[in-house]
């Protein structure tokens, strides 16, 4: 007897609630498609859609079509752009793929378009979903199975439509991501074959057809503001970032894929060691591995000879060379969201020089065969978790389930799949509990919580008072309880991390990160003990701004978090008769308390009583040889920027307003004209000087400001380190913690020159610092060397050094205050 949908949805919810068999072999085989029970679950399902008619479901659609599938958006299109950079490839210009998608959604009702953000310059960013029709009743019953899967409780896996993510583009110049899932979209759009039908039926498939629209246009890997994409997950500055956070948050993919260029014969992860360490291992590398086996084979199958060895690093290379360790890296980062996941990089170079020198015929034969690569990838993935996706979906589940539970992680032995040994094994035990309060900066600590929240890390506000490990802490304290579903994505935001120094002879990139220490919050962790409180689930932070001063007092603002920058920058472009005194504190009179009390609210900071004292602190302009991190954070700062470079001198540039100049990158004093020397050294006569790295430190020396002997430790050093600070104008306040990358540290000080921050006797908290072959460089050389300093140059210039990266990719935002300060100070007389 046919059944009705409501009786599926029914008989779904009689086993939603049960719980999952922990004792199942999880990696197991799963039926073929077609045979026994899964079958014949989905015939059912398969009847009851049918039995609601297209007719009615069209007619839902008309009337409210975001609510089931199809959902048809008319895109907006943009006009032909002949300088878009994918043209000389034969490749899918951005301008094109608006009408090819408004097409195919009028050709298709397997097919709907959403507009999910923009990019950096406002390009619409394309999510396409391929699956087969549903009501409104029917998506909703799907949104059920994912949030019941995400509490860790089993659906029915032959009911539940797996999720498949393909994300495509991320870097501009790695184009053909784009090109095979459009192959793959008209395919699955139009096909008539029944293994098609059966697919859409039994999955959703989302593609973020380009995640850069803006890098794919001008042919550069970065965005429109210089970032690169695949660093920026867990701490989403770009626009895009945020767009793909939301897509994996909200698809929860069993499986995706991040398509990029170009590794000869192409590279098919699994990673190499060092691994992650807040995964459950054990839940992805048997089908990640053999996932990767079946991708490597369609690879093959194409029969392109540049494609005919396909590389896994997991299998093919040497430990630390193509590691899974950061979570800034789509594929690293959508795995804490319950996905086994790929970085596939297509064979054949068509980018940067090769794309000036190449004729275009090579280059259009070129990207044939990595459109193809890609599109093979996606195929067999496809059929992967068709063929295996009650096995996907249980994994998935008990990674939540472990995790809500607080379980331990699951030991996972020698041979667990081919080549696994003991260089694989990485693993951490999660605390019961982290405590953020206001203690250090309220509107850091609201930041961060936003931020966890924003990544679907729960987090609780306390109602009343309560103790936890002994320690009471009073109401509106933030509780992020590790017994959650993503507790490994909780954990690697606020952990340490690990000195993995000795665990690998290299590191893909960054191997240390932590926003409980560099970002400027006060945050408790708590190993054990019971966890006993009231609180309220977290939507968004409280306000924090307070105005803690009687009427009729001075103001007093500590520059402790870049909000309390943006504030001071707020007031002085209001022309605000400001003070800035000795420790660095800002000043402002009582007649302007209503300003005071309009930023306070507007950034979050806080205000207390003046003490007396302070010289006038006026409206800064700053002069920057910056890279695109570092701009974006003075910008965000409220400092009016001006970005400069040794061309830019060279050309003939107005110092008359600027008050301070900024050397990280790109400017190189040896290479000044000599009318550029003369009008930079009439500025350094009035303005102060801040530098960063190695191109600052050459600046210091060749410029003549301060006395002190620059020592670059190991260029590929990286992470987090522990710090002193000095008493000094820029040390004084900071954080005990610092972030490096191609450290340096000072040695040989001139009189007058001041320590302001120097590396811990034990330099790295968390990351990968080890000494050069010849014995130099490493952490042992730096341990107690000073790595920030400040001084006056026999010029009058005020000069602040930094050897660490305060501002690197928009990470240590606890320590752009630091900066600030520097900048501050050295432009006061």
């Amino acid at each position: 007897m046919r059944r009705t949908l409501l009786a599926v949805v029914l008989a779904a919810a009689a086993v939603v609630a049960a719980p999952v068999n922990a004792t199942a072999q999880p990696s197991s085989p799963d039926r073929e498609p077609g045979n026994g029970p899964e079958r014949n679950d989905v015939a059912v399902l398969d009847e009851a859609f049918q039995a609601q008619g297209s007719v009615s479901a069209q007619g839902e659609n008309r009337a409210g079509r975001h609510q089931g599938y199809p959902r048809r958006t008319e895109l907006r299109t943009y006009p032909e752009n002949p300088a878009d950079k994918a043209i000389k490839l034969n490749l899918a210009p951005y301008h094109s793929l608006a009408p090819r998608l408004n097409a195919l959604q009028q050709k298709s009702d397997r097919v709907s378009v959403e507009v999910v953000g923009q990019s950096g310059l406002g390009r619409d960013l394309y999510l396409v979903t391929l699956t087969a029709p549903e009501t409104a009743a029917q998506t909703r019953l799907q949104e059920r199975f994912r949030a019941t899967v995400e509490e860790g409780r089993s659906v029915p896996e032959s009911l539940y439509k797996a999720p498949i993510w393909i994300n495509n583009n991320i870097h501009g110049d790695e184009w053909e991501g784009t090109d095979g899932a459009l192959r793959v979209i008209e395919h699955l759009a139009t096909s008539d074959d029944a293994e098609t039908r059966k697919l859409l039926q039994r999955s959703r498939i989302y593609f973020n057809l380009t995640a850069n629209p803006d890098g794919r246009v001008a042919g550069t890997r970065s965005n429109a503001a210089g970032f690169d994409l695949n660093r920026d997950f867990v701490t989403s500055s770009q626009p895009e970032n945020r767009v793909m956070q939301d897509i994996v948050e909200r698809t929860q993919p069993v499986m995706m894929l991040d398509q990029h260029g170009y590794v000869a014969n192409t590279l098919i992860e699994p990673t190499t060691p060092p691994h992650g360490q807040n995964y459950d291992f054990d839940l992805y590398i048997k089908h990640g591995y053999a996932g990767g086996l079946q991708m490597e084979k369609a690879v093959q199958a194409l029969g392109h000879p540049e494609a005919a060895k396909p590389e896994i690093p997991f299998r093919d290379y040497p430990v630390g060379e193509w590691d899974g360790w950061a979570p800034i890296y789509t594929a690293q980062y959508s795995m804490y969201h319950g996905a086994v996941s790929y970085t596939i990089e297509i064979p054949m170079r068509v980018n940067r020089a090769d794309y000036d020198t190449l004729p275009a015929a090579e280059l259009q034969r070129r990207s044939r065969i990595n459109t193809d690569v890609v599109e093979a990838t996606i195929k067999s993935t496809l059929d992967y978790v068709d063929d295996n996706r009650r096995s996907l979906i249980a994994n998935q589940t008990e990674m939540f389930r472990r995790g809500a539970a607080g379980e331990r992680q699951r030991h996972v032995p020698d041979g667990f799949v081919p080549g696994f040994g003991p260089e694989d094994r990485f693993s951490t035990e999660f605390p019961r509990a982290y405590v953020i309060t206001d203690d250090r900066s309220a509107p850091a600590a609201a930041r961060l919580v936003d931020q966890l929240v924003r990544h679907d890390v729960r987090v609780q506000r306390a109602e009343r008072p309560f103790t936890l490990g002994g320690k009471r802490y009073p109401a509106g304290s933030y509780v992020v309880d590790m017994h959650q579903p993503k507790r490994g994505l909780a954990n690697v935001m606020l952990e340490q991390g690990s000195d993995i120094s000795g665990k690998a002879p290299v590191m893909y990139d960054i191997s240390g990160w932590s926003h409980r220490l560099l970002w400027g919050a006060s945050v408790d962790v708590h190993r054990s003990g019971q966890l006993r409180f009231d609180g309220k689930p977290v939507t968004a932070a409280s306000p924090t701004g307070d105005v803690g001063a009687a009427p009729g007092a001075d103001l007093a603002l500590v520059l402790t978090d870049q909000k309390d920058v943006s504030a001071v920058n707020d007031l002085l472009n209001r022309g605000l008769e400001l003070k800035r005194q000795d420790d660095g504190t800002v000043v402002v009179p009582a007649k302007d308390r209503a300003a005071a009390k309009e930023v306070a609210d507007r950034y979050g900071v806080r205000f207390t009583a003046a003490e007396p004292g302070g010289v006038a602190l006026q409206r800064k302009v700053i002069a920057a040889a910056v890279s695109a991190d570092e701009l974006q954070v003075l910008r965000q700062s409220g400092f009016d920027v001006r970005t400069i470079s040794t061309a830019v001198l060279n050309a003939g540039f107005d110092w008359s307003r600027i008050d301070a100049l900024y050397v990280g990158a790109g400017l190189d004093h040896g290479r000044l004209n000599a009318t550029a020397k003369a009008a930079l050294d009439e500025f350094l006569k009035r303005g102060g000087v801040v530098t960063r790295g190695a191109a600052g430190s050459r600046f210091n020396a060749d410029a003549q400001l301060l006395q002190a002997t620059s020592v670059a430790g190991w260029e590929d050093a990286n992470g987090v380190v522990n710090v002193v600070n000095g008493t000094g104008p820029v040390g004084t306040g900071a954080l005990p913690h610092s972030f490096v990358y191609a450290p340096q540290w000072f040695t040989n000080l001139g009189a007058g020159v001041t320590v302001e921050q120097r590396y811990g006797s034990t330099v790295i908290a968390a990351g990968h610092w080890r000494a050069r072959d010849n014995g130099t460089g490493g952490q042992d050389a730096a341990a107690g060397q000073a790595a920030v300093v400040s001084g006056t140059a026999a010029n009058g210039a005020r000069v602040v050094l930094f050897g660490t990266e305060p501002m690197f990719r928009d990470h240590p935002k606890g320590l752009y205050a630091q900066v600030a300060r520097a900048l501050f100070w050295t432009s006061t007389r």
